[in-house]
């Protein structure tokens, strides 16, 4: 495990290498599964397994993401000694849409996300008879994951949320995009339309990108999305984003009943997701008397949104912080 570990420092400067070898033999290894969430929709979800696991760790992916895009993580993880299940969001990845425009990202209620992830623990996870369960989760799948959590704090030994969307970067000041969302609510084909300044999804150039600074990582997450049309998502609908900020407030109102050991991941260069929503979260946790792993976000200095997909010391730090943060909960 600690030859895997070093590893993580040096991948990129040999990346194509390891990416059409080892990893992709682990990658087809995987056990694709699925299941009928809210609204009859079938969700579908990633597995890797190995009999003398007794971990387990379920990864709950970000927007317009897909289990397809997590083999790396997957791979590290596994090699750490934990099962890994993956789950593909209703309306992305390999899941059911739901709008006829399969690159609008939409959901009907945010709440669906959660029940879905619910579902897929009392199926995968419980089911599994594992000594330990972990759970990490990016961007949206935070927002996700702890709603989940503030209905069942006991569901995990520990979690750990890379970025979470706790507040929307929005391009416009609260109040006015406030007011415009609630004004497309009320029109349905506004609201069901891409929200102002998006679209349809293309593949942008690497320049133009601030999801991370590794060229390896992502080129090859956009080839993915690229010679798979099937999993392409665009930009999200007025309601999706409505509904996202509505689940942040919610889960700043329950901060005190998420009691579950968490640690914080958090970009410094983060243009997706506002940081001070994450800030308040572990103040609350804090004054509620279970505090965040330190008392407040752990500061990924330089990333951008996505850490687990950057360069290798600032994703070989956020993946150590979160291996040694399970490995004291067990």
């Amino acid at each position: 495990m600690h030859r895997h570990k070093a590893s993580w420092l040096t991948r990129e400067r040999a990346f194509s290498a390891f990416a059409t070898g080892p990893l992709l033999d682990f990658w087809r290894t995987r056990e694709e599964r699925e299941f009928t969430g809210v609204g009859n929709l079938t969700l579908r979800y990633v597995r890797f397994t190995a009999p003398k696991h007794k971990r387990v760790i379920l990864i709950v992916p970000g927007r317009i993401e897909s289990y397809v895009k997590y083999p790396e993580l997957a791979y590290d993880l596994f090699h750490c000694g934990y099962d890994v299940v993956i789950l593909d969001h209703r309306g992305q990845g390999r899941s059911d849409r739901l709008l006829e425009d399969p690159h609008r990202g939409h959901v009907m209620e945010f709440s669906h996300y959660v029940d879905d992830l619910e579902t897929l623990y009392l199926q995968e996870i419980v089911t599994g008879h594992y000594q330990q369960r972990y759970a990490l989760a990016h961007s949206m799948g935070g927002a996700i994951l702890t709603l989940f959590l503030a209905r069942q704090p006991q569901a995990f030994h520990a979690a750990a949320l890379i970025a979470p969307m706790f507040g929307i970067a929005l391009p416009l000041p609260t109040f006015l995009a406030t007011r415009i969302l609630d004004w497309a609510e009320k029109r349905p084909a506004m609201r069901d339309a891409y929200a102002m300044g998006t679209g349809r999804w293309r593949a942008n150039p690497f320049g133009e990108n601030h999801l991370t600074h590794s060229v390896e990582r992502y080129r090859r997450n956009v080839r993915f999305y690229s010679d798979d049309p099937a999993l392409r998502v665009g930009g999200p609908t007025y309601h999706w984003v409505r509904e996202g900020v509505h689940a942040g407030k919610s889960i700043i109102s329950q901060a005190e009943q998420i009691t579950t050991p968490m640690l914080l991941l958090q970009s410094s260069e983060d243009e997706v997701v506002d940081n001070r929503a994450q800030d308040l979260f572990c103040d609350l946790m804090r004054e509620a008397g279970h505090p965040c792993e330190g008392g407040k976000p752990r500061v990924i200095k330089g990333a951008y949104h996505e850490i687990l997909f950057e360069k290798d010391a600032m994703r070989a730090e956020a993946l150590h912080a979160v291996t040694d943060f399970f490995q004291r909960h067990r």
